[in-house]
């Protein structure tokens, strides 16, 4: 609901219910109509997932609608600005099999050391102390998702910019650099790429950006600095951040290279 009102993703999500139980079917009886999981169904009908358009195809389908709910989703749900799936950075990163990061700005908040992000939270003095320490301290235990019992497997793509520009001073940037060496070097799940100054202008430049593998085949964008903007899902965003993706990662260095040259930039801060 937004200021009282049902949106339309609420609505849709609705709707999606009640066609199923005008059908007589329960969740198990959809979910092997649409070749989905049981799960994936609950989480539709909870608002948790959003309903992919590959779902409605196969909903309407299953249904014979006539397409009446990937319209809703594509002409509808489309222009909703308060869509009820929603997650969150923390929960997408509960749930994410696999990220694509590419970072034109800072290190990625996965890979900050503590005096780094600290840094970053304090550039300006904009944010009171509590408030650097309310995020500094999330920052830190969001990193733990790289040494869970099922890490998220990560591909990051970095400008050299972000390992030039001095943030918090040249002890900082040593110790950090040396940081992202041995994740580099020693994680099995981490592979990290740098786009080289000499690379010139390419699309990635124009902002952060995560490609984020979801369940159920569900993928999810989300645009922004270090994962606190906007969450994308519909197709065309995705085609473009995938084509940004592709020229960013096709103008870095292989992993090789890109160790190689950290290990430069960390001995030009020591």
């Amino acid at each position: 609901m937004a200021g009282g009102q049902m949106t339309a993703a609420a609505f849709l999500v609705a709707e999606l219910r009640r066609a199923r139980l005008r059908r007589g079917w329960s969740q198990e009886d959809l979910a092997k109509a649409v070749n989905y999981s049981p799960s994936m169904v609950s989480a539709v009908e909870l608002g948790q997932q959003p309903p992919t358009p590959k779902y409605l195809e196969q909903f309407d389908k299953a249904l014979d609608t006539g397409g009446l709910y990937g319209r809703m989703l594509t002409d509808l749900v489309a222009l909703d600005k308060s869509q009820a799936w929603i997650r969150g950075w923390r929960r997408i990163l509960a749930e994410a099999r696999g990220l694509r990061w590419y970072e034109p700005l800072h290190v990625p908040g996965f890979f900050q050391t503590e005096a780094y992000a600290r840094a970053v939270f304090e550039a300006g003095d904009l944010l009171d102390q509590d408030e650097v320490e309310r995020r500094l301290a999330e920052r830190m235990d969001l990193q733990g998702c790289l040494y869970a019992d099922r890490p998220i497997k990560v591909v990051a793509v970095l400008d050299e910019a972000v390992l030039r520009r001095c943030v918090g001073g040249r002890k900082t940037m040593a110790d950090q650099c040396l940081h992202l060496l041995r994740i580099a070097t020693e994680h099995p799940h981490v592979r990290l790429h740098v786009v080289p100054l000499s690379a010139g202008e390419y699309p990635g430049l124009g902002g952060p950006f995560i490609l984020t593998a979801m369940p159920d085949d569900i993928e999810l964008g989300v645009v922004g600095g270090q994962g606190r903007g906007e969450e994308l899902d519909q197709p065309v965003n995705l085609r473009r951040l995938h084509q940004v993706w592709e020229v960013s990662l096709g103008a870095a260095l292989p992993p090789q290279e890109s160790i190689e040259l950290l290990r430069e930039i960390a001995e030009s801060w020591s």
